[in-house]
């Protein structure tokens, strides 16, 4: 790619509503199971939304030191469980490369607000002699790669994106870029994020931009569906083991896909609200098949932004049709936000993964709860039910507040690159 330097991916990572590992994620998403239930963090009687998708039945002890765990907020406890599963699985050996060599690119968006809602109660009732020596340090947002690069002693690049939703796509486009300058041989990257706390579900349901089908809660996320009415909070990680194509091909490694392209535009238009003729994106999508060298007509899946809210999921699909012509009618696109809620900063490492699996595996995730699709939004969703795919190039878009978009583009690498 860049310098002649390919960046693949070596090794993924997951935690989610769906599962606490890979494996367990995919099978529950190709199966069109829904993460989201009743939150039981706290108690939303008086809340608009009652429902998000929490991660369930995790067990930080096994990724961290025990002493370490409440210490630091949980957007990095399953940051670092997912790194495990992605650095395990790349076989990536840290120390005996050379560590100076590989760093880690992991990103939140609103990082340790649980934390901070914790600590502030502490200060009212107790006073200031009371806060924990740990409060800072353990909620800022980029102490998710400070930790993975203290645990594997990767002492390359250890940076933070912090990008709203478009958060995970920049971490990893950005880590890819690192390697393909020299900066680096590999990169620990992705995005985490867990903030379903009374602050975030107020803050966010102030804004109207949650979803209130709160009954049954696995309809509550509607992406591309006429009835729609906002997004469903999520939470956990997705983390990928970058590594330059030469390096992963001499010591052996699998590689599961490349970073093909990554591209980045801004809106320049509102706080919260996407341009309305969706020029942002589209010029992000366009930007990215650039960076890739590749035609429009070569991308065979879109992993959408999809978030569920009821202009952003037209702006995206009127994108797609200006970038895509006549082939945005042909490509299986999919939300796969309509089973996992919207990981916020975490979305996008977490859906750079689903698209690399789709190809893998050949099986495009369903839209689940598409019953009665909105006339805007056209497009083939892959509505309820996974399907066969031959897809070798793929596309995952994560678009955020303060106009931020990011898209990348990714090869299927389990058939050779």
């Amino acid at each position: 790619m860049k310098n002649g330097r390919k960046v693949v991916i070596t090794g993924m990572g997951l935690v989610t509503p769906l599962g606490n590992n890979l494996e367990t994620t995919w099978s529950g998403l190709v199966a069109g199971k829904s993460g989201i239930g009743k939150i039981t963090y706290f108690d939303t009687s008086e809340y608009n939304c009652h429902v998000a998708g929490q991660v369930r039945d995790f067990d930080a002890s096994k990724y961290m030191e025990k002493r370490e765990i409440k210490r630091v907020d949980q957007f990095i406890h399953f940051a670092l469980a997912a790194a495990q599963e992605a650095v395990e699985g790349s076989g990536l050996d840290i120390e005996g490369s050379d560590p100076d060599e590989v760093g880690v690119l992991v990103g939140a968006g609103l990082g340790g607000l649980p934390m901070l809602e914790q600590i502030h109660d502490v200060l009212r009732e107790k006073g200031p002699s009371r806060i924990t020596p740990f409060f800072i340090p353990g909620l800022i947002a980029n102490m998710s790669s400070g930790m993975i690069s203290m645990k594997y002693n990767a002492r390359g690049p250890n940076v933070c994106v912090c990008t709203a939703c478009a958060t995970g796509n920049h971490c990893i486009g950005d880590a890819a870029h690192l390697i393909e300058r020299g900066d680096a041989i590999a990169m620990i990257a992705g995005s985490t994020e867990s903030v379903i706390s009374p602050l975030a579900v107020g803050g966010f349901g102030a804004m109207r931009a949650l979803s209130t089908h709160n009954d049954p809660p696995e309809k509550a996320s509607r992406s591309f569906d006429a009835s729609r009415n906002g997004f469903v909070i999520g939470e956990g990680a997705g983390v990928v083991v970058l590594e330059e194509f030469e390096f992963a091909k001499k010591r052996g490694a699998r590689m599961y896909g490349e970073i093909l392209g990554y591209g980045m535009t801004g809106d320049a238009h509102h706080m919260t609200a996407p341009d309305p003729n969706g020029d942002g994106p589209a010029r992000c999508m366009e930007r990215t098949l650039k960076d890739a060298g590749i035609e429009p007509e070569e991308v065979g899946y879109i992993n959408a932004h999809g978030t569920g809210t009821p202009q952003g999921d037209i702006n995206e699909t009127n994108a797609i049709k200006r970038i895509f012509g006549d082939h945005a009618y042909q490509i299986p696109i999919s939300s796969t936000k309509s089973m996992t809620g919207h990981l916020l900063g975490g979305a996008g490492g977490v859906e750079t993964i689903f698209s690399v699996l789709a190809m893998n595996r050949g099986v495009v995730p369903p839209t689940i709860n598409l019953e009665d699709p909105d006339p805007e939004c056209d497009l083939d969703y892959v509505p309820n039910e996974a399907r066969r795919t031959e897809a070798k190039i793929a596309l995952t878009n994560s678009f955020g507040f303060g106009g931020t978009n990011s898209t990348l583009i990714l090869r299927d690498g389990l058939n050779g690159l």
